[in-house]
């Protein structure tokens, strides 16, 4: 008995010794990448081509969390704020009792949690963690990455789990799928021919609630005199009309709230408040309570917007009259409140620099702020993408250096712009759309591309359908047809 005592014993003090020693070690930024590797594939947007609206969020959550996996390994760096992720992960074993993870029946479940440590390994930990995925590689990295330093080896292998463990665990090879979904290449022709009659049959379905939508929207735009009512996810035809009419029930509950709404973009989004852009975001989880408390904050939203236009005519000055504006499409969706700390901080930044740039010099050129970069650079587009964190000196150089390739950018993106917009025109008549249109991460060069193509076939799957440009096929729930860009025929 007491042989059986000492053995747990010393089980206990060996698992407490090895969690104090990994604790105790850091992970560099290749150690941290490799441990998160069974995260990436559970949540990598490529894996979630038939759902658009999941593979949106993911892409947006990987990019936040990037941005908090970077600054964490900038030298110095102390400002860390906790930081909000959702994640649709692919499933499994559907057989979890986490209460905050919720399941769908497409194979994936939805994942919440609040990123607040300091250190890579427990960012690391609590990512796996949180998506009930395993940790204990994350040891073997650990003691592997140490003794590699001891051994003073310069080699740097990234984890790869030998085949026995996918058969013997019954988990699927995730670097055998992606080898399998990069091979199966799918022609246009061919994945219209298969999926025509399946997205008529859905659009047909879907007519009636898509005039009920209009209907909606342009009532409830009249009745507040709203400037334009706006989606930011992928939502179905039946989720949008359901938005309108809880908003259509608050304006019969409490119509003296919404007084102040007069001019504004209302869209529905993840989260209430207001956005950078000046929108007013409604989100789709809350309750009417929830909305009722961002309308009769409006005044106050609309107090601090004024500030903040006042800081971007501030900034301006200091960088010789270059515009500061904020890309929906581009950047992450950040609330009033997030936009004015961040150029509040870059502001006093550049204050505190006295950078000697000519009054009006930069005068037509733009900018946009961005959290998640080091150095500074310029959009195909003729905007320049500064990090908040910038060194002024290296910025003040970086600018007059590519000041005169910015103009001609912009002067480009005009023409494109132009040339996207008629070839957008003379494609839905050629094919005799209903709709054509893009996906936010398209951008102009490669609508082009893709619309000078499509005018070169014979298309008569197309006639009367709703068709989208993206990045992956699709058939949505309410018909549209979604095709990439670069489709191959």
């Amino acid at each position: 008995m007491f042989c059986c005592l000492r053995t747990v014993r010393r089980l206990c003090l060996d698992k407490i010794l090895l969690q104090y020693a990994l604790q105790s070690r850091t992970l560099s930024g290749a150690d941290a990448i490799n441990a998160l590797r069974p995260f990436y594939f559970a949540v990598h947007p490529d894996f979630f081509g038939q759902h658009p609206k999941e593979r949106e969020v993911n892409e947006n959550s990987l990019k936040r969390l990037n941005g908090y996996l970077e600054n964490l390994q900038k030298p110095g760096f102390r400002s860390f704020k906790p930081t909000q992720l959702t994640f649709y992960v692919r499933e499994r074993e559907p057989n979890s009792s986490n209460v905050q993870e919720s399941f769908s029946a497409s194979g994936f479940r939805a994942v919440s949690f609040t990123l607040h440590t300091r250190d890579l390994l427990s960012t690391v930990l609590d990512i796996l963690n949180s998506c009930s995925l395993s940790t204990e590689h994350v040891q073997s990295l650990n003691v592997n990455s140490q003794l590699h330093k001891e051994a003073k080896s310069t080699v740097n292998r990234p984890i790869k789990w030998d085949k026995t463990y996918y058969s013997f665990t019954g988990f699927k090879d995730p670097e055998e799928e992606l080898e399998q979904a990069q091979r199966v290449e799918t022609t246009l022709l061919s994945w219209l021919d298969d999926n025509e009659a399946s997205a008529v049959k859905k659009l047909k379905k879907s007519l009636p609630l898509r005039k009920e939508l209009e209907r909606l929207k342009i009532e409830l735009s009249h009745e507040l005199q709203l400037s334009d009512i706006r989606w930011q996810r992928s939502w179905g035809i039946a989720h949008r009309c359901s938005q309108l009419h809880s908003l259509g029930r608050l304006v019969q509950q409490r119509p003296e709230i919404l007084e102040n709404v007069k001019g504004r973009t209302v869209v529905f989004t993840d989260r209430s408040g207001m956005s950078a852009a000046g929108h007013i975001m409604l989100g789709t989880m809350d309750v009417h309570h929830h909305w009722t408390k961002i309308f009769e904050r409006l005044p106050n939203y609309y107090k601090l917007q004024k500030r903040l236009l006042l800081l971007e005519d501030r900034i301006s000055q200091l960088l010789g009259g270059i515009q500061v504006i904020y890309i929906e499409e581009l950047q992450p969706l950040f609330t009033l409140e997030e936009y004015f700390e961040t150029l509040n901080s870059f502001y006093n930044k550049l204050r505190d620099s006295r950078l000697p740039f000519h009054p009006r010099s930069l005068r037509g050129l733009q900018m946009i702020l961005e959290s998640d970069r080091y150095a500074p650079s310029l959009h195909e587009l003729g905007h320049f993408m500064i990090p908040t964190i910038c060194d002024p000196a290296a910025l003040q150089w970086f600018i007059f250096a590519k000041a005169q390739e910015a103009r001609e950018n912009l002067k480009r993106k005009e023409e494109m712009m132009l040339t996207e917009k008629e070839l957008i025109n003379t494609s839905t008549e050629r094919f005799s759309l209903d709709r054509l249109y893009k996906e936010p991460s398209v951008s102009s060069a490669q609508m082009i591309d893709c619309c000078k193509r499509l005018l070169e076939e014979s298309l008569p799957y197309l006639q009367g359908m709703h068709l989208c440009i993206s990045h992956f096929y699709s058939v949505l729930q309410d018909g549209d047809l979604c095709i990439p860009w670069n489709w191959k025929n």
